[in-house]
């Protein structure tokens, strides 16, 4: 277990993580361009979300009384098998929890794991624009590989998505 600059701890997502972290990921798609779905989304999906049966890491920062202020998880990048070195990585933060450090701390956390299980690549998109989003990236050591242009649309407005990476371990070529 960590704690975070505001002792917030940082844990290994568990089932009962599942309804405070669905609560913060409601909260941005109803109000918010981070995620590009435009409903609510079910318990079983944010369960499947935190407990994925790929066994990828993911966290969650809780509170001294167990309230999830955030969670950080991670995925297989694409199903491909060409891809299995490469992670995609998403964090979302309760309101009232940004600006603390949280982000900064869980995604610390999560990409420690991901080196030790010894994944080389780590991909995140961001909806643009997002300035913290951008700023806790590139905080990370991450760098901006690319934009896509337009390829969404939410509140009326069309949504460019960026891609940062970071490189866990050195690439290698095949001779």
């Amino acid at each position: 277990m960590d704690r975070t600059p505001d002792a917030a701890r940082i844990v290994p997502a568990a089932r009962s993580h599942a309804p405070g972290a669905l609560e913060i990921y409601n909260e941005s798609i109803a109000t918010s361009i981070a995620s590009f779905y435009t409903t609510p989304r079910p318990l079983a999906e944010m369960e499947a979300t935190l407990l994925p049966p790929s066994g990828h890491p993911v966290y969650v920062a809780v509170d001294d009384r167990d309230r999830v202020l955030g969670f950080a998880n991670s995925k297989q990048w694409s199903p491909r098998q060409a891809y299995e070195r490469t992670v995609e990585v998403s964090i979302y933060l309760a309101e009232d929890a940004q600006g603390r450090g949280l982000g900064k701390a869980l995604y610390k956390k999560l990409f420690a794991d991901l080196r030790d299980r010894g994944y080389a690549s780590i991909i995140a998109g961001v909806s643009l624009p997002n300035e913290a989003s951008v700023r806790l990236h590139e905080g990370m050591g991450m760098r901006a590989v690319g934009v896509f242009k337009g390829v969404g649309e939410k509140f009326g407005k069309i949504i460019d998505v960026g891609y940062w990476q970071l490189e866990l371990k050195e690439p290698s070529t095949i001779d």
